[in-house]
């Protein structure tokens, strides 16, 4: 009687070990994808950011570059006599501040002074003037002086009284110095023919075009000797990282791949050389296939574009390259 119920158990265990055997079995094949797409890569056109006459181009298509190699040099010794003309705006304005900071010197108000005190004797001396030709005119009942002498005397005292009060304020001023409004104009002034002579110093540093990453020149559009503008593009590069391998996936099979799923990615040219990669972009929408997909079964379907990120290190992979894709079980293999 005990052996019915254990018989039963050991039925029920191998049932279920062969279920869980075939479904696992059935989903490790239904994961298992076998698609076909292209290489792709980012592109740069470079240009120099200003105009001006190419020089130099030191590199050809193929070259490997770095990012802030040099690649070409503009002509820019017409902005460095620019820059060298602000310099030396520059050095006059910091030396128009230094001396409005500074004030006076002792020098020029022991100056002032002096003028002033000279202008004070000059006016002395003209009332004195003034006060004996009256006298004589008094005197004399106006017979030893004439009127024109007398007015002539009063004229110069006038002026004499003038450059006193003239003399007096611009002692004054020396004493107080410049003005705060002056001194916050020079300052002004300054930072404007700084600012004038770093943008002169940064139209000449870009005037040397540099890699913006490492990368592969595709094609070199100008020639030393021909004009570079902002919207004429001197080479195209192939950036080197990132690459992936475009390839559309249709809706049965959408299901199956996940975003970071292990890929293997291999070439006609080299069939049984395969890279490492994963699943990098899914679509969110989706689209009839491109012309480029040669598959029968997907030209007249909806597609999900499906972006394979790679890991070449050696640079086997070329733009639009044909290229297979196994992913799942077979990325295992």
């Amino acid at each position: 009687m005990k052996k019915q119920p254990i018989a039963l158990a050991v039925i029920a265990i191998a049932f279920v070990a062969t279920g869980i055997w075939w479904f696992m079995g059935q989903r490790s094949h239904v994961q298992a994808l076998t698609l076909y797409g292209n290489v792709d890569i980012r592109q740069i056109s470079l240009a120099f950011e200003g105009s001006g006459r190419v020089t130099e181009l030191r590199v050809n298509e193929g070259d490997h570059v770095k990012a802030g190699d040099i690649l070409g040099v503009l002509d820019t010794r017409t902005l460095a006599l620019q820059a060298d003309q602000a310099q030396a705006q520059v050095a006059v304005q910091q030396q128009t501040l230094a001396r409005l900071r500074n004030g006076s010197r002792p020098q020029e108000i022991s100056q002032a002074r002096s003028r002033m005190v000279s202008a004070e004797a000059d006016a002395l001396r003209a009332e004195q003037d003034l006060a004996r030709l009256q006298g004589i005119e008094q005197s004399t009942q106006g017979r030893g002086v004439s009127a024109q002498d007398l007015d002539r005397a009063s004229s110069t005292l006038q002026i004499a009284r003038a450059k006193v009060t003239e003399q007096r304020a611009a002692l004054r001023l020396a004493e107080l110095g410049p003005r705060v409004e002056e001194g916050a104009a020079a300052e002004a002034q300054l930072k404007a023919a700084q600012a004038q002579l770093a943008l002169l110093q940064h139209q000449i540093a870009q005037g040397a075009l540099k890699a913006p990453a490492d990368a592969i020149v595709r094609s070199r559009l100008l020639e030393p000797g021909d004009m570079a503008t902002p919207q004429r593009p001197v080479f195209a590069l192939a950036l080197t990282q990132p690459k992936w391998v475009r390839i559309y996936v249709s809706e049965p099979d959408l299901g199956k791949i996940q975003p970071g799923m292990a890929a293997k990615v291999s070439t006609d040219s080299q069939p049984e050389q395969t890279i490492a990669g994963k699943v990098g972009y899914i679509a969110s929408v989706a689209e009839f296939t491109p012309k480029s997909v040669q598959t029968t079964e997907l030209r007249t379907s909806l597609v999900y574009e499906v972006r394979v990120l790679v890991d070449d290190p050696d640079d086997r992979l070329r733009l639009g390259q044909p290229a297979t894709v196994a992913l799942g079980k077979d990325a295992a293999k």
